[in-house]
C-alpha cells in the first residue's frame, strides 16, 4: 500500500539553523533517502520552496480566485513529502518516524486512496 508522508515544520525556527544546521539536515535526509531507496520503500519524494511561495486556488460561483500564500495559517508549514511503499500503517509510521524532521516538526502518515 501507498503512504504519503507530508513534512511539517516551523519555517522560522528553521530559517534560523544557519548554514551548518542546514548542511546536517540535509546529510540527515539523503541518509534517510538512501536508506528507503534501498529498502524498496521510496516511490517518489520532493522538498518544496516557502509557503510564502504558495497560491491557493478557490473556485466559487465559477469564477477562479487566487490567494498568496497556504490554504490555513498553522504553526509548521509544510516543507515537502514522501510517497512510500508500506505493508501497512505500522510499517509507515516506523518510516515516518525515521525522518529527519520528525525530531523538531511532523509527519502526516496519509493512505493514499485507490480507485478501481
Amino acid at each position: 500500500m501507498q503512504y504519503l508522508l507530508l513534512i511539517y515544520e516551523n519555517e522560522a525556527q528553521a530559517a534560523n539553523r544557519g548554514q551548518a544546521g542546514m548542511a546536517t539536515m540535509m546529510s540527515e535526509y539523503r541518509t534517510f533517502t538512501q536508506g528507503i531507496i534501498q529498502g524498496g520503500q521510496f516511490k517518489a519524494g520532493d522538498a518544496l520552496q516557502p509557503s510564502s511561495t504558495a497560491t491557493t486556488v478557490k473556485v466559487r460561483d465559477g469564477k477562479t480566485l487566487t490567494t498568496d500564500g497556504p490554504f490555513a495559517e498553522t504553526r509548521e508549514q509544510l516543507g515537502g513529502y514522501y510517497l512510500i511503499e508500506a505493508k501497512n500503517l505500522d510499517e509507515a509510521i516506523v518510516i515516518a518516524a525515521r525522518v529527519p524532521t520528525a525530531k523538531y516538526g511532523s509527519i502526516e502518515v496519509r493512505p493514499v486512496m485507490v480507485f478501481n
